[in-house]
Protein backbone atom coordinates (compact mmCIF):
# COMPACT_ATOMS: atom_id res chain seq x y z
CA UNK A 1 0.00 0.00 0.00
CA UNK A 2 1.27 3.47 -0.85
CA UNK A 3 1.83 6.07 1.81
CA UNK A 4 -0.04 9.36 1.90
CA UNK A 5 2.95 11.35 0.70
CA UNK A 6 3.52 8.97 -2.24
CA UNK A 7 -0.09 9.32 -3.38
CA UNK A 8 0.03 13.09 -2.94
CA UNK A 9 3.26 13.31 -4.94
CA UNK A 10 1.64 11.42 -7.81
CA UNK A 11 -1.45 13.63 -7.69
CA UNK A 12 0.60 16.83 -7.64
CA UNK A 13 2.68 15.56 -10.56
CA UNK A 14 -0.36 14.76 -12.69
CA UNK A 15 -2.53 17.59 -11.40
CA UNK A 16 -5.45 15.18 -11.09
CA UNK A 17 -6.94 13.45 -8.04
CA UNK A 18 -8.73 10.30 -9.14
CA UNK A 19 -11.59 8.75 -7.21
CA UNK A 20 -9.33 5.76 -6.55
CA UNK A 21 -6.56 7.92 -5.06
CA UNK A 22 -9.14 9.82 -3.01
CA UNK A 23 -10.43 6.53 -1.57
CA UNK A 24 -6.88 5.37 -0.78
CA UNK A 25 -6.18 8.64 1.02
CA UNK A 26 -9.41 8.37 2.98
CA UNK A 27 -8.44 4.87 4.11
CA UNK A 28 -4.87 5.86 5.00
CA UNK A 29 -6.01 8.89 6.98
CA UNK A 30 -7.83 6.59 9.39
CA UNK A 31 -4.52 4.97 10.39
CA UNK A 32 -1.47 6.36 12.15
CA UNK A 33 0.71 8.47 9.91
CA UNK A 34 3.77 10.64 10.34
CA UNK A 35 4.58 14.29 9.93
CA UNK A 36 5.69 13.87 6.31
CA UNK A 37 2.29 12.42 5.40
CA UNK A 38 0.47 15.14 7.35
CA UNK A 39 2.31 17.92 5.52
CA UNK A 40 1.84 16.20 2.17
CA UNK A 41 -1.91 15.99 2.75
CA UNK A 42 -2.03 19.66 3.74
CA UNK A 43 -0.20 20.54 0.50
CA UNK A 44 -2.73 18.51 -1.46
CA UNK A 45 -5.63 20.31 0.20
CA UNK A 46 -4.11 23.67 -0.67
CA UNK A 47 -3.48 22.57 -4.27
CA UNK A 48 -7.10 21.49 -4.61
CA UNK A 49 -8.41 24.73 -3.12
CA UNK A 50 -6.30 26.87 -5.44
CA UNK A 51 -7.16 24.86 -8.54
CA UNK A 52 -3.71 23.35 -9.13
CA UNK A 53 -5.29 19.91 -8.77
CA UNK A 54 -8.56 18.83 -10.33
CA UNK A 55 -10.75 16.26 -8.57
CA UNK A 56 -12.39 13.52 -10.58
CA UNK A 57 -15.15 13.19 -7.98
CA UNK A 58 -16.20 16.82 -8.47
CA UNK A 59 -16.19 16.44 -12.24
CA UNK A 60 -18.40 13.36 -12.01
CA UNK A 61 -20.82 15.19 -9.74
CA UNK A 62 -21.41 17.90 -12.35
CA UNK A 63 -21.83 15.41 -15.21
CA UNK A 64 -24.73 13.55 -13.58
Amino acid sequence: MNSIHEIVQQVLTTGYLTVSAEEQLRRLLTTKYGREDFYAFMNLQQAAMTGRVKQESRELRYVN
